[in-house]
């Protein structure tokens, strides 16, 4: 199967199967494209919790604005945000950077000082609007490597983000959740399942320059 079908297949998953679960294999893949996704200077200001914890998914619920497929899914997966980025992750990137590559401290150091100076003459606030962009990279990098590896998923910003990070306990962590995605496999009797996909034409949703 080719990206384009791959994408024709998926669809927002109304009803997932609870008797299917992802393999350790499948749930790995899906990891390692988080980890892999392209963020603001590759800063990655975002973790992803993986839950596959049926007590836990059925909690959630109720603060999902009632969307069983939390409950009914494979595993749940929460894309979440540092509540604090500060200069020291600029720090840490660049430790990582020099691990890594070995760059000489001379070609980092302009870099370093302009990310630097960026983060710190940005309030919190709107830190956090730039890191939950990244977040929404991750969710679509996410649900297209799902598609391609035949997972199914569905999107949700319909949550109420304090309960899960209560629930979930991500004060501990430092962080706090932006997107929630239920994945796993789609039920037999989901009427979404074999609804033709409504789209735009292709050319109008297009501009050629």
């Amino acid at each position: 199967m080719n990206s384009i079908e791959n994408l024709q297949w998926r669809y927002a998953v109304k009803k997932f199967d609870e008797n299917k679960s992802l393999s350790e294999t499948q749930i790995n893949t899906l990891k390692e494209a988080f980890n892999l996704t392209a963020t603001s200077y590759g800063l990655q200001p975002i973790k992803l919790v993986v839950i596959k914890n049926k007590s836990i998914q059925e909690q959630l619920v109720e603060f999902s604005w009632n969307q069983p497929q939390v409950a009914q899914a494979s595993h749940v997966l929460v894309i979440c945000i540092q509540k604090k980025f500060t200069t020291n992750d600029i720090d840490n990137y660049f430790s990582l950077v020099k691990s890594i590559r070995n760059t000489p401290n001379e070609i980092l150091a302009p870099f370093k000082e302009m990310l630097t100076n960026s983060i710190a003459s940005k309030t919190q606030e709107e830190l956090n609007i730039w890191n939950k962009n990244q977040a929404y990279i991750a969710l679509g990098n996410l649900m297209t490597v799902a598609a391609n590896e035949r997972i199914d998923s569905c999107p949700m910003e319909g949550f109420i983000p304090e309960k899960y990070d209560e629930i979930l306990e991500l004060d501990k962590h430092g962080l706090t959740s932006v997107l929630v995605l239920p994945v796993g496999f789609r039920a037999e009797d989901d009427y979404m399942k074999d609804l033709k996909k409504v789209r735009k034409k292709t050319e109008n949703m297009i501009i050629d320059l």
